[in-house]
């Protein structure tokens, strides 16, 4: 035989081979079957911290700033000394007014004797009764001059004690806004305080955190909580996780406790307010966070690993196994993430088999063989 009839034969063997060789098997996917389930209320938003106590040390007399008697940024008590503010000015005061007291006081006694001794002589004739009633009023007089001089005398005593500045709460003083040899003075000052501002103190063991809401969550929420969709928790128990500015999640869990009333007209957001531990001072007022806000639970929701979920120009969608084993395309909303699952508030149906990995073999109208997903076999193989 010629060799080119040879090789035609061999081609036409192999032709009918072909014909009747089997297709090969469908691809295999993992799949998850999902049911309902309940998952965290949660969102991440962005707070600033800000002092759970702040006070503005300022002066309540005039007079030379003799000295600075706290270190500045260090920890102070409540009624601590923080500045002396030269004294003698009132030393003097207080001194001129008790002189005064002591004088008045003379002056009461001899009037009040004078009145009783009119008094006795008033019945035999010795004296008129108009000698009497002019005793009497000299008595008064001089016993409401006794009571202003009193007056006069505390309130020189009280300047006098504020010449010696101190704190007003207990917390962390700042810098000295007035050095030593200043004068400062008790006026109102530019920002409408009265007094010289001489440091600030905060408080920020505890301290909060100020964040707000979209009223059209707040909204939302709402209507879900009357469907049995969403159960909001109470204030009192809405928890805060902050993460600090190096991307570590902070330890101690924050509790909310105030939410406005009043939507922001320009920001349409309502403002809220946590409390939030910080015995380590690793906090400080003005700082930006993140925050991870727990509102509540979500019912009847779906809980999917990330990995199997995709999104496209028309949105996120999941590729589900059918009944007869070929592939099928699921539009859902998913917002949220809670561990390592997407939240899928719609889209699916209790016991749909959802693809997890395979999915470049997975193409929707297509038979698959579908196997259970095991997480740990799985954790590292990519879709």
């Amino acid at each position: 035989m010629k060799p080119a009839s040879l090789a035609a034969v061999l081609l036409m063997a192999l032709a009918a081979c072909a014909k009747h060789a089997p297709p090969p098997p469908p691809p295999e996917v993992a799949v998850v079957k999902i049911e309902t389930a309940a998952a965290p209320l949660t969102r991440t938003l962005m707070g600033r911290l800000s002092a759970f106590l702040s006070a503005n040390v300022t002066a309540r007399v005039s007079g030379l700033l003799l000295k600075r008697t706290y270190a500045e940024g260090s920890r102070v008590k409540r009624g601590q000394l923080l500045f002396e503010i030269d004294p003698a000015y009132y030393k003097t005061v207080l001194d001129s007014g008790l002189a005064t007291l002591a004088q008045d006081r003379a002056a009461y006694v001899y009037a009040r004797v004078t009145a009783e001794r009119d008094h006795k002589l008033l019945p035999v004739g010795s004296v008129s009764q108009q000698t009497v009633d002019d005793a009497d009023a000299t008595a008064l007089g001089a016993a409401a001059k006794v009571r202003a001089d009193e007056a006069a005398v505390e309130s020189a005593r009280i300047n006098l004690g504020y010449t010696k500045v101190t704190a007003p709460i207990a917390g962390t003083a700042g810098q000295q806004q007035v050095t030593q040899g200043a004068l400062v003075g008790s006026g109102t000052n530019d920002a409408g305080a009265s007094g010289t501002l001489l440091t600030t103190i905060d408080q920020i063991d505890p301290l909060y955190v100020n964040f707000t809401v979209s009223a059209a969550d707040l909204v939302t929420w709402q209507q879900a909580q009357q469907q049995g969709d969403v159960a909001l928790a109470q204030q009192n128990k809405t928890t805060v996780q902050v993460v600090l500015p190096n991307g570590s999640a902070y330890a101690a869990l924050g509790t909310l406790d105030f939410s406005d009333v009043v939507v922001n007209a320009t920001t349409g957001a309502v403002n809220l307010r946590a409390l939030l531990p910080n015995p380590k001072h690793l906090l400080l007022p003005g700082m930006f966070v993140t925050l991870n806000v727990s509102f509540g639970e979500q019912n009847h929701v779906f809980l999917i690993p990330q990995q199997s979920m995709q999104r496209d120009t028309v949105g996120a969608f999941v590729l589900v196994v059918g009944k007869d084993d070929k592939v099928l395309r699921k539009d859902v909303t998913a917002a949220d993430s809670y561990g390592n699952d997407w939240i899928v508030t719609s889209g699916l149906t209790a016991g749909d088999q959802i693809v997890v990995s395979g999915l470049l073999d997975a193409h929707v109208g297509a038979q698959v063989r579908p196997k259970p997903w095991q997480p740990a076999a799985n954790a590292a193989v990519t879709p």
